[in-house]
């Protein structure tokens, strides 16, 4: 019987379509820090943006299973084409009810526009394709002047909300960590933070600046041998071994006093000073250092080309926009500081030819005969220095 069982096991051909563990949850950023490579991402993000798709295509998922539309059509968000373009199969629209019919763990299979759990369906969708999202991408442009203006309307309404602090700095707490007059690094976990460290490193030896990790942009740079002098934002997205690293830590707290990750800091015994503000913790990193009179503001993974910015979170995009207002030309991209940086010429060389003249040099003249012009020369220096000594001529 048993062999029976191995042999049909054999022969039976796999189900077709991707087949994955189930990582469920509605925010990205937190889901693919549970996430390994294979999983079936299930969330729910309406218009889908780059940064979060970068995410997913990194954590090397197997498909993503969107509850609400990628693209809503308001505006031409980026995230669809990049996971598209990576290969990541997706599934669009399957509604907000998959958020609870599946749970995190289970094993599911996307075959084409459906998805299953076992041999039970648990819901249907769009299927993505490269086409599907070219279209949808150029009907959402004719909407872009509308998002635009929206988005001119609420930056009126937070630099009204927020104008003692962005005017006039009011609210921004006191640090420890000395930044006045220092260039300072902040590091978001975005797209690209890896090559950016890795060719800023020739200037962060000379320039030595004060590190600041943004939210996990603090495990980024733990995880490549780089020790934070900061942590600002939520704690609850850092690690526990980046929390205890010895950095100060800010927590950004709402308006309306609640402080995300404070709790946490605290039950680790960690002191943080809370910083109010609305928008987002990379927000508040920028806002804190150049209110703090750093020299120079170098942005790691975070950049910000138009399509991008409006790309990024509606909630927030008002305060990004007047955050980087506000600190103007002291802001510049790793990229930028990599390309102008000229490592300085280490002067040991020079020193090293300057003692091999000497040398040489006095090689010659111990060596050269009496009868040579050396030779006379030599004997006429030993003679004057010995008349100096107070001794005979000879």
């Amino acid at each position: 019987m048993r062999l029976a069982t191995l042999r049909r096991s054999r022969h039976d051909a796999p189900l077709p379509g991707v087949h994955g563990v189930a990582r469920v949850g509605p925010d990205v950023a937190q889901l693919v820090r549970r996430t390994r490579p294979g999983d079936i991402a299930v969330v729910e993000h309406l218009d889908l943006d780059a940064a979060s798709a970068r995410l997913l295509v990194a954590a090397k998922v197997g498909a993503v299973v969107n509850a609400a539309p990628s693209t809503s059509g308001r505006y031409p968000n980026l995230g669809p084409q990049v996971l598209v373009d990576a290969g990541v199969p997706v599934l669009d629209r399957i509604g907000p009810e998959i958020m609870r019919v599946v749970g995190d763990g289970d094993r599911l299979r996307l075959d084409g526009d459906t998805l299953f759990r076992g041999d039970d369906v648990v819901g249907r969708g769009d299927r993505l394709s490269i086409e599907s999202v070219f279209l949808t991408t150029e009907r959402a442009r004719t909407g872009f002047g509308l998002q635009l203006e929206a988005f001119a309307a609420n930056t009126v309404e937070h630099l009204r909300q927020e104008r003692d602090l962005l005017l006039d700095g009011e609210g921004v707490p006191e640090v420890a960590t000395a930044l006045a007059g220092r260039p300072v690094v902040v590091v978001s976990g975005g797209h690209g933070w890896e090559d950016d460290l890795a060719r800023l490193r020739p200037w962060m030896r000379t320039a030595r600046p004060v590190l600041v990790g943004v939210d996990d942009g603090a495990d980024a740079l733990l995880s490549v041998g780089l020790q934070p002098d900061m942590i600002i934002g939520n704690p609850d997205l850092v690690t526990e071994g980046v929390l205890l690293c010895g950095a100060e830590v800010v927590v950004r707290a709402d308006r309306d006093g609640r402080a995300p990750g404070l709790a946490r800091a605290e039950q680790h015994g960690v002191r943080a000073v809370v910083f109010p503000v609305r928008g987002s913790s990379e927000d508040a990193a920028l806002l804190l250092v150049h209110s703090h009179d750093a020299s120079l503001i170098v942005g790691v993974g975070s950049h910000a080309p138009l399509a991008e910015f409006v790309d990024r979170g509606r909630a927030d995009m008002a305060g990004t926009f007047l955050t980087r207002l506000k600190v103007g030309t002291r802001l510049v991209d790793a990229t930028s500081v990599a390309t102008v940086y000229r490592r300085p010429t280490p002067m040991w060389p020079l020193w090293v030819l300057v003692l091999l003249l000497l040398a040489g040099a006095v090689t010659v003249g111990v060596l050269a005969g009496d009868a040579t012009p050396v030779g006379q020369w030599r004997e006429s220096l030993v003679d004057a220095v010995t008349g100096l000594l107070g001794g005979e001529a000879r």
